[in-house]
């Protein structure tokens, strides 16, 4: 088996959004979580759980937002 991009989800104090994904996002986000679990050997996740660490990295590896972070700071 492949091994996901996504490992054990850490238990951080959330903050709560509302937003709105196209339906084959969510459905996607639903496999996603499935298949975590049976890597990881837990129960799934709940879709939105997955968004934060999905996102993370794609801003830490994006240069010009931490430029323009930097710039900021």
């Amino acid at each position: 088996m492949t091994k996901l991009k996504l490992g054990p989800l850490a238990d951080d104090r959330p903050i709560k959004l509302t937003i709105e994904l196209p339906a084959a996002v969510h459905r996607d986000l639903q496999a996603y979580a499935a298949a975590l679990a049976a890597e990881t050997g837990g129960s799934p996740a709940a879709p939105e759980k997955l968004i934060g660490p999905m996102v993370t990295p794609f801003m830490d590896t994006d240069r010009g937002f931490r430029r323009r972070r930097a710039k900021s700071d």
